[in-house]
């Protein structure tokens, strides 16, 4: 029988597709009712965020397709969806620096790339293979490796501080079962975990599991916008367990305090609605909430509602957000991948998106439109990085 574990990148390529908005709180303490039907909000990104336009130089060795790992202060890292093992290395600018690609069976080389992350200060770049990460110099010579604890498979990698990364275990096995207490700080020294507590009473996994659709094999397809951690402020985090129904904020002293609670209990519900926390600005929560059903045969499912909590109303709303640089409505989604404090999320624009904009009239005068007009079809993708307002 197949284990979970090894249909998890297959998971990972499948792309996701009534009340008032009075929201009680206590303190800072927001609650939000999954089964509510909240009231619609318009918003335009600019209006809330700093919006950064890169675009990734093109040569015939740096062809890419821009997926962002991490922004440092002088280097953007991307690799690809498709699992080619490439990681690419760009200026802030982005102009090509390196392409690194360690795949293998060797003792210094990856096999599966997950995600890459790089602490520029001590040279870092750790490349996650799933039950090990990789640690290499920006060059790529390979400098040692931190393996997984016991059964555990790191599926979600940030750097912390100086001496920790902060990792979600997402190990699941063919019943669905994970290891229970999965928030870990991982020491980037020996791979040494500190289990982060999270109070729940039974463990619960995003994943749908299905043992019917192909016989003798068992199928397991996680949400791609589950992302247990999300950067708040300068220096901590809000953590997420599904199993919880309660997110907490993570302090660089490692200690926590409930952020957002949901409501029902998602120990009460079935099939289940998560709430995800997606990105995080001074005035707006982004979230969404999803429920926990899957077609295998159609590939369809985890339908989801796009919310955000206005702190300033004190009010949750159903949500779509424009980007501004647009003549046109043209949709933002608010859960893209989190990078980290200083860049919140980034929209990989393709540069054929792009092109048919500038020929069509649909872009503003700025940035935006400047870069599409250098563009052909064929180039790497333009960033759209999300920065908090100065």
């Amino acid at each position: 029988m197949k284990h979970v574990n090894s249909i998890l990148a297959l998971s990972l390529l499948l792309l996701l597709a009534g009340c008032n908005g009075n929201e009680q709180t206590t303190g800072e303490l927001i609650t939000v009712d999954v089964t509510a039907k909240y009231p619609f909000k318009e918003l335009v990104l600019q209006d809330f965020m700093d919006v950064e336009y890169v675009p990734l130089e093109t040569t015939e060795e740096f062809l890419c397709q821009g997926f962002v790992q991490d922004v440092t202060e002088n280097y953007i890292v991307v690799r690809n969806f498709s699992r080619t093992g490439d990681i690419f290395i760009f200026d802030r600018q982005g102009k090509a620096v390196k392409r690194i690609n360690r795949v293998g069976q060797g003792g210094e080389e990856y096999v599966l790339l997950l995600e890459t992350i790089y602490d520029e200060e001590n040279d870092d770049l750790y490349a996650n293979d799933l039950r090990k990460l990789m640690v290499y110099d920006k060059d790529g010579n390979y400098k040692r490796h931190l393996k997984a604890r016991e059964n555990g498979t790191y599926e979600f990698v940030r750097n912390f501080n100086q001496d920790y990364l902060l990792c979600y275990d997402g190990y699941i096995n063919n019943d669905g079962e994970t290891n229970g207490q999965n928030v870990l700080l991982i020491s980037k020294q020996d791979g040494t975990p500190r289990t982060i507590e999270i109070p729940f009473d039974k463990a619960i996994s995003t994943a749908v599991i299905s043992k019917t659709f192909q016989p003798g094999v068992t199928w397991g397809i996680e949400p791609e916008s589950n992302y247990p951690f999300i950067p708040y402020q300068r220096d901590k985090w809000v953590i997420f367990e599904p199993s919880s129904d309660t997110l907490y904020t993570l302090f660089p002293d490692f200690s926590k305090k409930p952020f957002i609670v949901r409501e029902p209990s998602i120990q009460d519900m079935n099939p289940e609605v998560f709430l995800f926390l997606s990105l995080i600005t001074e005035r707006y929560y982004f979230m969404e909430t999803l429920k926990k059903e899957y077609d295998f045969a159609d590939k369809k499912g985890f339908p989801s509602t796009n919310l955000v909590y206005d702190k300033q109303e004190n009010k949750i709303y159903r949500c779509l957000v424009h980007n501004g640089d647009y003549n046109i409505k043209e949709e933002v989604k608010m859960n893209y991948y989190p990078i980290n404090h200083n860049i919140a999320s980034c929209h990989i624009i393709p540069a054929h998106e792009l092109v048919v904009a500038y020929q069509k009239g649909w872009l503003k005068e700025g940035r935006l439109k400047e870069i599409a007009a250098t563009l052909n079809e064929e180039d790497n993708p333009v960033l759209m990085f999300y920065k908090q307002k100065k």
